[in-house]
């Protein structure tokens, strides 16, 4: 598989074959829904906690006498059953919602992500993307020149995500640039990962020779 790699300026600057392995693998639909479903479980920070009756403060106390009353015995007023009482089976912050993923299930899915993209036609091979200064106004006006390709004229524009940019691990400038614009998210080529893709309509890979070269290593050093 051949694809046109793109400079700054949308022009187009040659071709690259792209490994069938990492860009070419059929749907698989079940493995992305569970690692998908996996690493958002992990990424859950449990927030909602109620406290049972031992940790209900007061109720140290018997309210009344066991017997002679005509009432029904109680021992707390803090009892689950009573007004102000602690909570019986409510949610605990402590809860683990953590499910183990394989790297190599993650590998795969990331893949067949990218595979599904590529051949929606909205992966973005750029050769490099360099900024002089941290300026959103040049970042935008590369995300503009970016909507001339035939196919992601939607690219610029909106208010919701729909570009993630990946950049090597020193693309701070970069990264700063486009903060401020709400339908970008950019990340380096490591942190790719399965959600990521999929929260977003398009893919600009920069330096793909080397980024490509980087993801074909997560199957091969296993």
């Amino acid at each position: 598989m051949e694809t046109q790699i793109y400079n700054q300026k949308a022009k187009s600057v040659g071709t690259l074959t792209l490994p069938e392995s990492i860009f070419g693998l059929k749907p698989n639909a079940d493995l992305v829904h569970q690692v998908v479903t996996a690493m958002q479980a992990n990424a859950r920070t449990p927030v909602a906690h109620t406290k049972t009756r031992g940790e209900v403060r007061g109720g140290g106390k018997k309210p009344w006498k066991q017997k002679g009353t005509g009432r029904a015995r109680h021992g707390s007023s803090r009892s689950p059953i009573w007004v102000g009482g602690g909570i019986t089976h409510g949610p605990r912050n402590d809860k683990s919602y953590e499910q183990k993923i394989n790297k190599k299930m993650r590998a795969k899915a990331l893949f067949t992500v990218l595979s599904e993209k590529y051949r929606r036609g909205q992966i973005l091979f750029v050769e490099e993307l360099s900024l002089k200064a941290i300026k959103t106004k040049d970042a935008s006006e590369v995300l503009k020149t970016f909507a001339t390709i035939k196919g992601f004229e939607k690219m610029y524009g909106g208010k919701k995500p729909n570009t993630f940019i990946t950049v090597p691990a020193k693309g701070e400038t970069v990264k700063k640039s486009f903060a401020n614009i709400p339908t970008v998210e950019v990340d380096e080529v490591r942190n790719l990962n399965p959600v990521d893709v999929l929260a977003h309509k398009y893919l600009i890979i920069t330096q793909p020779t080397e980024s490509i070269a980087f993801l074909g290593g997560k199957i091969e050093k296993k």
